[in-house]
């Protein structure tokens, strides 16, 4: 398989879904080893969000699985609705506590 056949194909999503997967893994190993870098709980719903696109386009590019497609947007949305709304409680309570 060439590298264009593998670009016009699903299998370039299936890539991205494993690095996805793969650096959450390494976030989550890192942080529980040193007590350092990024806490996977404090970016799980971008990782969600992310991931949810990107199994979205899996089913858009996968013939017949447009229902998963449709799912897996909403899910997309939502997750990144809940960071949105994460991120707005904990920048205001930051500004809270300072004064």
């Amino acid at each position: 398989m060439s590298l264009e056949e593998i670009y016009q194909s699903p299998w370039v999503v299936d890539i991205a879904i494993s690095f996805i997967v793969l650096e959450t893994a390494a976030l989550w190993a890192f942080h529980q080893i040193t007590g350092r870098g990024l806490v996977v709980q404090d970016v799980l719903l971008t990782i969600l969000s992310g991931l949810s696109l990107m199994l979205a386009l899996r089913c858009a590019l996968t013939p017949g699985f447009w229902p998963g497609m449709a799912l897996f947007l909403i899910t997309a949305g939502l997750a990144h609705g809940a960071d949105l709304r994460a991120r707005a409680r904990a920048q205001a309570k930051a500004k809270q506590d300072d004064n």
